[in-house]
């Protein structure tokens, strides 16, 4: 079974302008070398809203990966966005897919080189989203998803992250204080 990527309803193309952020952009990324595992790197952005938040990354990432055409996320996790954005005078395909692995995205570059970027949801503890990243971006690192998701939340003393549903494919849910 394939997936067809989701039809906007949202403009053809945005040209994304990068507003100037006083915020590091929270990105790591594995080694060049050789690695194993589900994905290359991680992710924390600042939103659900893929169309402002991909500019920066997009950035950063052009030093080892050159242009980036094309972008495949899961419609779940993200606002609407729309079919393409214009990034650094790059024209960057956005494909949505239902089926497309939960909290990850794909890069593909000009030469179909393809980084996979474990994707932190914004409203998550820091100390949970720093560990999962560490976790995700050590060399050695050969862990699911969901795998990521559980130990960034089981080793962070104090966590507001909710392992329990790190599970099954589940990102860990952030408590409320009334929830609590």
């Amino acid at each position: 079974m394939t997936s067809a990527p989701h039809q906007s309803i949202a403009p053809a193309a945005v040209t994304a302008n990068e507003q100037p952020r006083h915020h590091q952009l929270r990105l790591r990324l594995r080694p060049k070398a050789l690695t194993t595992g589900y994905v290359d790197g991680a992710w924390w952005p600042r939103s659900r809203d893929l169309a402002a938040e991909l500019p920066a990354l997009l950035a950063v990432l052009a030093v080892r990966l050159g242009g980036v055409p094309r972008v495949s996320y899961n419609l779940s996790e993200w606002d609407t966005a729309p079919r393409q954005i214009a990034a650094d005078g790059v024209r960057v395909r956005l494909n949505g897919f239902w089926s497309r692995p939960a909290h990850t995205l794909d890069l593909i570059a000009g030469d179909r080189r393809r980084l996979t970027l474990l994707v932190v949801p914004p409203g998550t503890d820091p100390s949970a989203a720093h560990e999962t990243m560490m976790c995700a971006t050590r060399h050695d690192n050969a862990d699911t998803v969901a795998d990521l998701f559980r130990t960034g939340a089981q080793t962070t003393e104090g966590s507001t992250v909710d392992s329990r549903e790190a599970g099954g494919g589940r990102i860990p849910q952030q408590k409320t204080k009334e929830a609590e």
